[in-house]
């Protein structure tokens, strides 16, 4: 079984807010970036099907630079491979996003897309979703 597990990088909740000079911004170098907890589940039950299935996870983050960390730590807990899509803007639409995700992983072939049930960040609860039905494929959420 190959699983695509979508993981995204947010603030942690004990992240200190400060705003830059022009008092409109935040600076984002003071910010703790960790990997959304949610996703944490949903990368946590991949590796236990792959344990049963004999299957590959990949975990697909989409997110700044900064982001390729959420991989490093998927991988150290046991994740194949990663795929890193590359966006510096803040200010997108799910279905945008899922595009561009499904875009990236589609010759994977992935039997399987697991996503936490949101982003501790937008919350917007449908990337997921939408990625796994614009690859006609699978997709569990909510995943514990």
């Amino acid at each position: 079984m190959k699983i695509c597990v979508l993981i995204k990088q947010v603030c942690s909740e004990d992240s200190s807010l400060v705003l830059n000079d022009d008092k409109l911004s935040l600076d984002k170098d003071a910010l703790n970036l960790v990997t959304n907890e949610p996703d944490i589940y949903a990368l946590e039950e991949a590796l236990q099907l792959k344990e049963k299935t004999n299957g590959e996870v990949v975990v697909c983050t989409f997110g700044p630079e900064s982001s390729r960390q959420v991989i490093k730590d998927a991988l150290a807990k046991g994740a194949d491979r990663g795929a890193f899509i590359s966006n510096e803007n803040n200010n997108l639409t799910p279905l945008f996003i899922a595009k561009q995700i499904a875009d990236k992983i589609k010759n994977e072939n992935f039997n399987l897309i697991l996503s936490g049930l949101q982003s501790n960040d937008n919350g917007f609860s449908q990337i997921g979703l939408l990625v796994a039905e614009l690859l006609n494929t699978s997709h569990a959420s909510l995943v514990m």
